[in-house]
This record gives structure tokens, C-alpha cells and sequence, in this order.
């Protein structure tokens, strides 16, 4: 066992600090946007008369989206730069939150809800490839555990927004409000540097015309296909939890939910997502960086797997909170894991696009995960389908032993 670096704030360079906050800002309105839908499921619901299993496919659609944005906008930002389709995908999601308002049909949520799952999927592999390759390896888990433990604070500030904008003004308007990251867009441009090492790549290229990327993932292709492996269980019982505990509150008990209300809904989440999701994913990185980022993560997977059946078991309303937070803790918290792996693993000339493919192809393939809880939950309740999310948690665990261990890693 080494002895993880103290990471000091006043320590690190203006680059690795504009770069944290450039991701980080990014991945909490991401979280933002992406999760408003599951925030107003319950009232979509009622309002268009559709069934769990058409309104699950809606994120579906999201979520397949994300996988194609994903391999899209990596191969513009190993090619063009991290900063720049950072950018570009934050406004991406942003104008498509703020059309989701304007839906006076399904077909046009669905439309809308895809051109946001676009931005979505680039906006995740931008901000990590920026970060990694500008932190040093002794700091780079925990840089990447505080920016993915934005996304908590991201879905926390959507649930505060929807229940207060749900009691006063409608679903409409707490798409509406998805419109600002975009403003994040101007800071970026104007304060983020590009990293070094990318800096340095492009150079050598365009000096260098060969082509050496073929071999590289010829390379990599067996890591590759091992973490996409584990994102893709991983994601399938994140999505099925995630866009359906909301819903599972609100929904009567006649009708398979627990029957809270509105303001409790919206506190439960508060909570979900800064006592459960938020510490997750900054202890994983503190963990990563101590005892390897292999170790952590299948830690991390099995008592996720292990926790859901309590979730689902569970009746009275603070076990269900208590339940619901450790799943979040440890569900969520592998996240980072998958950053700081995907990034150690590939080498620069192709990171961008290495962990668009092993993060959001996950996405697109786990991406029937809220169609098919939302299909069991109508037949048999929501608290039964989510008993196939442990199961996925288990797989994604088995998955990660087959990882290899990449603490220590220097990205030049």
C-alpha cells in the first residue's frame, strides 16, 4: 500500500484549477438538465396519459443518443481540442433542455430529449480527458472524484428546481430553466487553457501525418472492451434505479410507488444526492489513489449489488432514505473509477474517443435499463424490477477484476 499525496488547493497551478472547475461545472449541469426528466416523470405521466414502459423509453432514447454523441464529439476533441467541444456540447444540451419545454407532443419530447442526449454523451469524455491530462498522477483520482461528484450537486439543484417550480408554474418551465449552462460556455472559452499534452500531440501530427491510431486500438482493444463491459452493467442498474426512484416515491401504493409527496419527494432527493451520491464519489477517489483504482472499484460494485435488495425490501420512509443513499454511495461512487481507469489506459492521440466508447456506448447499450424496470414495474412494481439492477451491479463487478491496475500512471 502507498501513501496517498495530500492533495493542497494552493498547491496546484492555474491550469489544473481552471480545468477542474471548467469540468466540474460542465458535469453538474449536465446532471441538471439530463435529470429533470426523471424529476417530472410523474407529471409527464399524468399529463400525457402514457404508461411507465413508454415513458421509460423516452430516456431510452436519451440515453442511446449519448453513445452516438459520445464517439462524435471524442474523435472532434482528440482531433480539435478538449476545451472547444466541451463547449460545444454544453450548449448542445443546454438549447435541447429548454425545446423539451416547448413539446406539445411525444414525438416532439422524444426528438428533443434525443438532440439533448448528444451533448450529453460528448460533454462527460471532454471534461475528463481535460482534467487528466493536466493533473498529475499522485492528484489525478481525487480530480476526477470532485468532478464527478459535481454531477450529485447538479441533480440536487435539478430536484430543488423542479419542486419548487412543479407546485408553482409547471413541468414546462423547469425545462425552461435548463437554458442556462450555456452561459458556463463564454467563461470556458475565454479561461480554459488546452492541456499540454494534447498540445504537444496535435503538434507532433501535424508534423507527422502517419496515422499510428489503427495500432493503437488494436493495442487497447482488450481494456477497451473490459471497461465498456463494466460501464455497461454498471450503467443499466444506475439508469434503472436512478430514473425511477423519483417516480417510485411520488406514484401511489396502489400503484406500485410509496405515496410520498411532492415536498418529501423533494428532500428525499436532496438528501439521495449529498449524503449518498456526492460523498461517493469523492471517497472513491481518495480511496483510488491509496489502495489502486482495481481494488476500489469492485469494492464499490459488490456492496452496491448487495444493498439494492434492501432498497427494494424496504417500506417504512427513513429506511427507504437510508437504504437509497448507501446504494447511491457506492452505485454511483464507481463512476469515478471508470474515469480515472478510462484515462490511465489510452494514450492521448486517442483518449477523447477511448472514453466516449467505454462510458457512453455503455450508455447507448444499458440504455433499455429505464424501458425494461419501467415494463417489469407495470406488471409486477417498481420495487421487483429493481431487484435486476443488483443483479447488473453484480456482473459490473465481475467485470472490473478483469481490469488492470493503472495507480501510478504518468500521462505524457
Amino acid at each position: 500500500m502507498e501513501t496517498a499525496v495530500p492533495l493542497r488547493w494552493r498547491e496546484t497551478t492555474s491550469a489544473e484549477r481552471r480545468t477542474l472547475i471548467a469540468a466540474g461545472l460542465g458535469w453538474m449541469l449536465d446532471a441538471y438538465d439530463v435529470m429533470l426528466y426523471s424529476l417530472v416523470l410523474a407529471a409527464l405521466v399524468r399529463e400525457f396519459g402514457i404508461s411507465k414502459s413508454a415513458a421509460g423509453l423516452l430516456n431510452t432514447l436519451t440515453l442511446l443518443a449519448s453513445a452516438a454523441g459520445s464517439i462524435a464529439i471524442g474523435i472532434l476533441a482528440d482531433r480539435y481540442g478538449r476545451r472547444r467541444m466541451l463547449s460545444a456540447s454544453i450548449l448542445i444540451y443546454s438549447f435541447a433542455t429548454f425545446a423539451c419545454g416547448l413539446s406539445q407532443t411525444i414525438l416532439e419530447l422524444a426528438i428533443f430529449r434525443f438532440l439533448l442526449g448528444l451533448g450529453m454523451g460528448g460533454e462527460w469524455n471532454s471534461g475528463a480527458a481535460l482534467v487528466a491530462e493536466t493533473w498529475p498522477a499522485k492528484w489525478r483520482g481525487r480530480a476526477l472524484g470532485i468532478v464527478q461528484s459535481s454531477w450529485a450537486v447538479g441533480y440536487a439543484l435539478a430536484a430543488v428546481t423542479a419542486g419548487v417550480l412543479l407546485a408553482r408554474s409547471g413541468w414546462r418551465w423547469v425545462f425552461f430553466v435548463g437554458v442556462f449552462p450555456a452561459l458556463v460556455v463564454l467563461w470556458i472559452q475565454r479561461g480554459v487553457p488546452e492541456p499540454e499534452v494534447w498540445k504537444r500531440q496535435a503538434q507532433a501530427r501535424s508534423q507527422e501525418p502517419r496515422d499510428d491510431r489503427p495500432g493503437l486500438w488494436r493495442r487497447h482493444g482488450r481494456n477497451l472492451a473490459v471497461l465498456l463491459l463494466m460501464n455497461t452493467f454498471g450503467m443499466f442498474a444506475w439508469w434503472g434505479l436512478f430514473t425511477w426512484i423519483p417516480a417510485y416515491l411520488e406514484l401511489p401504493i396502489a400503484q406500485g410507488g410509496r405515496g410520498f409527496p411532492l415536498a418529501g419527494t423533494t428532500w428525499f432527493l436532496l438528501v439521495l444526492n449529498l449524503a449518498g451520491m456526492l460523498p461517493g464519489y469523492l471517497l472513491f477517489g481518495v480511496l483510488a489513489d491509496r489502495y489502486g483504482r482495481k481494488r476500489s472499484l469492485v469494492v464499490y460494485l459488490v456492496a452496491a449489488a448487495l444493498l439494492v435488495p434492501w432498497l427494494a425490501m424496504a417500506r417504512r420512509p427513513g429506511m427507504i432514505l437510508v437504504a437509497a443513499c448507501l446504494v447511491a454511495f457506492f452505485g454511483t461512487g464507481f463512476f469515478t473509477g471508470s474515469g480515472i481507469v478510462g484515462s490511465e489506459l489510452f494514450p492521448t492521440s486517442i483518449r477523447a474517443t477511448a472514453l466516449g466508447a467505454s462510458y457512453n456506448v455503455a450508455r447507448g447499450l444499458s440504455a433499455f435499463a429505464p424501458f425494461l424496470i419501467g415494463a417489469i414495474g407495470q406488471a409486477h412494481g417498481l420495487a421487483g424490477a429493481f431487484l435486476l439492477c443488483g443483479l447488473a451491479f453484480a456482473l459490473a463487478a465481475l467485470s472490473a477484476a478483469f481490469l488492470p491496475e493503472t495507480r501510478g500512471t504518468v500521462i505524457a
